[in-house]
């Protein structure tokens, strides 16, 4: 076609250039898939609450709650093919009501012959009811007359025992002023006595008491505590805080009073074993192996040394080793008692040895706890007697020391 134009010297199309996309056609742009970006999981937060920030796509948590589903579960309305129920304008007549008053609302007309639905909420407290008889042979009471008591029984039928309200729709111009506390002594007295006079000797009934007297005490308590001025606010908080204190340094004296009660019979214990050992013969002694000391007398004196008979092999210096339990200052103090008395630290550890260097110790710890409690012991007394002094300043002739 192109050699047919050149003989004719027609105008010839530029020859398009020949590439790859013009033989092979335009390649098809490949759509990248889209991922989203996964957050990765805070530090410290528990996968099961990480997971609740986000759905199965991996979205964003919503502002406020949503659908994730696709659609409605029923995404048209299926209408029915049944007639549609009349409704009516109907007239009404609440049973719980006494004066006949007729309202209206709309109602289906299958529901013509049903009652008022909202009538089974009035529930109305049983008041009993006595007669002319009853009252003059049981209920006659010499501070209230037959009229007075009609008219709180029919009170008590009008307001459902609200005797707050019964109290306020009271007759005073016919009788005379009564209390709440009044009004639901006479009430329970009748009913608990006409109760007792229905029941049958075979069946118990709960019999209601009313003890008038407590519950005008309660009211005047709580009065009391309404008026109270800031002052006396205050005050009461100050006595609390004192009898806290009070109560603790109770609790802490009864404590050291039975610290030192253990350390006397510590004390009194080891001293009736020193004296049946004292009572033994030097002949017997020859003869026989001399007493060990019990380990109980010395583990109540404050040590308890540790015991390596069944431990296998062991150093007899082992023995004179003070436990951990003894502490720093019961360890500085037996050490100041042994230069005082002038004896070394680490004896030779012979058995003898041993034995009486921990009694002796044992003894040193015991006379440090006593030492302890009676300077705690005096200052407490020294304590009370200023105490004394500044309470009774003309009696401080009496005190013993």
């Amino acid at each position: 076609m192109a050699d047919v134009r050149d003989i004719l010297e027609l105008e010839r199309p530029p020859t398009p250039e020949i590439t790859k996309e013009a033989i092979l056609g335009p390649e098809k742009v490949k759509k990248k898939p889209l991922t989203t970006k996964v957050s990765k999981r805070p530090e410290g937060m528990h996968r099961e609450v990480f997971a609740l920030l986000y759905t199965d796509n991996k979205d964003a948590p919503p502002i406020f709650p949503t659908n994730t589903g696709q659609g409605y579960k029923q995404l048209k309305a299926k209408l029915g093919m049944r007639r549609v129920r009349p409704w009516r304008w109907m007239p009404f007549t609440n049973p719980a009501r006494s004066d006949g008053a007729v309202f209206h609302h709309w109602k289906r007309t299958t529901d013509e012959a049903k009652d008022y639905p909202f009538a089974k909420f009035n529930k109305q407290v049983p008041v009993p009811t006595y007669t002319d008889t009853e009252y003059l042979q049981h209920l006659h009471n010499d501070s209230w007359s037959r009229q007075e008591t009609d008219h709180l029984f029919d009170l008590c039928r009008r307001f459902d025992l609200r005797f707050i309200v019964i109290r306020d729709r009271w007759d005073r111009s016919r009788f005379p002023d009564r209390s709440v506390e009044d009004l639901k002594e006479r009430y329970y007295d009748i009913c608990g006595t006409l109760n007792k006079l229905k029941a049958s000797s075979s069946h118990e009934t709960k019999i209601y008491v009313f003890d008038a007297d407590h519950e005008r005490r309660r009211k005047e308590q709580l009065k009391r505590i309404f008026e109270r001025t800031a002052e006396q606010i205050e005050e009461e908080q100050t006595l609390i805080n004192e009898l806290k204190k009070i109560e603790a340094r109770k609790k802490e004296r009864e404590k050291k009073q039975q610290d030192l009660q253990k350390l006397i019979t510590a004390a009194d214990c080891q001293a009736e074993t020193r004296k049946s050992e004292k009572k033994l013969t030097k002949k017997k002694l020859q003869h026989q192996i001399r007493p060990r000391v019990d380990p109980s007398v010395v583990e109540a004196a404050g040590i308890k040394f540790p015991d390596f008979k069944g431990s296998g092999v062991s150093l007899r210096s082992q023995r004179m080793k003070l436990p951990a339990s003894v502490g720093q200052k019961r360890t500085k103090a037996i050490e100041q008692l042994l230069q005082e008395l002038s004896i070394e630290l680490n004896p030779m550890p012979t058995e003898d040895i041993c034995i009486h260097f921990n009694e002796l110790r044992s003894d040193m710890v015991l006379l440090y706890e006593l030492k302890s409690a009676l300077a705690t012991c005096e200052y407490d007394l020294q304590t009370l007697r200023h105490q004394y002094e500044a309470l009774n300043p003309g009696k401080v002739s009496g005190i013993n020391t």
